[in-house]
């Protein structure tokens, strides 16, 4: 069955929200509902395109055998890294008869957790933690471990999606024991061709921003369009046009190692990715064409009008702005070709006089602000 889907609006006019005419691409595979749903609230099309999946490991055997292992003996420290990764060792520790078992051994443990999250599902389970730093890096986790004698001391790391192989080798250089808790793995995306579409469409322009909640949905992405031979153009893309929204710092550490800047909302929650979207994306994408008593404003890929929204397609979108960031100047075909298409070598200038037809059909009574200049070209005229 399928897990991905782009989001469609009516081709009639729509209600104006924050993000209305924005298209913007969610590679998450947890909570994935409840972002999307925050994105279309505030009137954002989506396209849906998981990078990876969570595959848990409840009835794998080297999660009981971790377990077992931690029950032993007394352990010195436990390192909870997902809140989502320690209520799933509880729970199935839970199933298994040995959830009480294992509560008592992390209370008799020093306790660390990365992040507010993964706090949360400590306290919740009925233990304390002794340290979380506020970066939410697991490194910070291993430099406060690393200031401690570890000789002879037992170590569990409850892993999260991938194992922690750096950390742990680190611990065991000092002489530490280390029981890796594998909870879930992440895994390939259940519908790969739905990222393949989400890294051209952004290629092509037809992407307002991407969401990111984890750092391996960003690698994901990134080694599919490398598989496409688009590394490059949607690193570029990322560069210029196309915002980039994570989580959080450690989430959006392989697009900082490329050089570029996404923006991070200061507190690691979809609410606050989705206000940081609603805060940048209108500033970036909104020109207003007309102002009152007419007012006609472009915003991503749609037109605002008297409250509500007509979305173009990207497109006319693209030729539209094209104009009104030359307001008053004549563009000539190929330079809108240029400007505007996202692979001008295989269009004409035909393609050109299509689309501004196009356009002025879905500027309905404001068909007169893109004038034509026999011979020259095109401009826009109005109140830009």
């Amino acid at each position: 069955m399928r897990t991905t889907r782009t989001a469609t609006a009516s081709p009639n006019d729509s209600p104006v929200g924050q993000l209305t005419g924005f298209t913007v691409g969610v590679t998450a595979a947890r909570r994935r509902e409840e972002l999307v749903a925050l994105l279309r609230r505030r009137g954002a099309r989506v396209v849906e395109a998981p990078a990876l999946s969570i595959v848990p490991l409840e009835d794998d055997t080297a999660l009981r055998r971790a377990t077992e292992r931690c029950l032993a003996g007394p352990l010195d420290y436990v390192v909870a890294t997902t809140g989502l990764g320690w209520r799933g060792w509880m729970s199935t520790a839970d199933g298994w008869g040995i959830g009480a078992d294992l509560t008592r051994l992390c209370r008799g443990a020093t306790v660390i957790s990365r992040g507010p999250k993964a706090t949360g599902a400590v306290r919740a389970s009925g233990v304390d933690e002794a340290y979380s730093p506020d970066s939410e890096a697991n490194h910070e986790l291993l430099t406060w471990l690393l200031a401690r004698d570890l000789r002879g001391r037992r170590v569990a790391i409850q892993e999260h999606g991938a194992p922690l192989d750096g950390f742990a080798s680190a611990l065991r250089e000092r002489g530490a024991e280390v029981i890796e808790v594998p909870v879930y793995r992440w895994g390939p995306p259940q519908d790969p061709e739905a990222l393949r579409r989400l890294v051209e469409a952004t290629v092509r322009g037809e992407v307002h921003a991407l969401t990111f909640t984890s750092a391996p949905a960003v690698v994901a992405l990134l080694e599919t369009a490398a598989a496409l031979g688009r590394h490059g153009a949607l690193v570029a893309a990322l560069r210029e046009d196309v915002l980039g929204v994570c989580v959080g710092t450690v989430c959006a550490r392989p697009l900082l190692e490329l050089g570029l800047r996404p923006h991070c909302p200061e507190r690691g929650r979809l609410g606050s990715l989705v206000r940081t979207l609603g805060e940048v994306l209108p500033g970036r994408g909104r020109l207003e064409l007309l102002r009152p008593p007419g007012r006609l404003v472009l915003q991503g890929s749609a037109l605002l009008r008297d409250g509500t929204a007509v979305w173009l397609p990207p497109l006319l979108a693209a030729v539209l702005r094209a104009l009104a960031e030359r307001h008053g100047h004549v563009l000539s075909r190929g330079e809108l070709l240029r400007r505007a298409w996202p692979d001008a070598a295989r269009a004409d200038e035909h393609a050109v006089e299509v689309a501004v037809a196009r356009l002025r059909s879905a500027l309905g009574p404001h068909a007169d602000l893109v004038r034509t200049v026999p011979k020259r070209g095109y401009r826009l005229v109005g109140d830009v």
